[in-house]
């Protein structure tokens, strides 16, 4: 009678090569991102380790949404002169995020900035000044 045995050690060989320096796992978390509100500003800080401002767009589109987008490539290379041969690793995150903006945002004055990995982008709202009317009434 002929056994079947169960292939066990397929699974692990695999697990072993795509879950290694050579070949690490994708990333697949998003930022984190806080959104603070004041009486002058909304705040947005977006956590980015390691970005540098060159990795980011902020931009409003057509339609007034605040977009941001992070893009990072690295490219790491190594040569072994004792076997002669070219070893790339390529390390690859982006992300875009769309905000809708209240009504109460000054979009002309948006400002953002990087630093200590953390993109933080201004919203300053309307201010609205309070006019007072003052004015005689004519009596008919």
């Amino acid at each position: 009678m002929p056994t079947m045995r169960t292939n066990n050690w397929i699974p692990a060989v695999f697990n072993d090569l795509f879950n290694s320096d050579f070949m690490p796992r994708a990333n697949a978390t998003a930022p984190a991102i806080n959104v603070k509100e004041s009486d002058k500003a909304y705040t947005v800080e977006l956590a980015a380790p390691g970005m540098k401002k060159e990795d980011f767009n902020v931009h409003i589109n057509d339609e007034g949404n605040l977009i941001i987008k992070m893009e990072q490539k690295q490219e790491k290379k190594e040569e072994d002169k004792n076997a002669r041969y070219l070893r790339r690793e390529f390390s690859y995150s982006k992300f875009e995020q769309t905000l809708i903006l209240p009504d109460d945002v000054e979009k002309d004055k948006i400002a953002a900035r990087v630093e200590h990995g953390v993109l933080t982008v201004e919203l300053p709202k309307v201010v609205e000044e309070k006019v007072k009317v003052s004015r005689q009434i004519e009596i008919c």
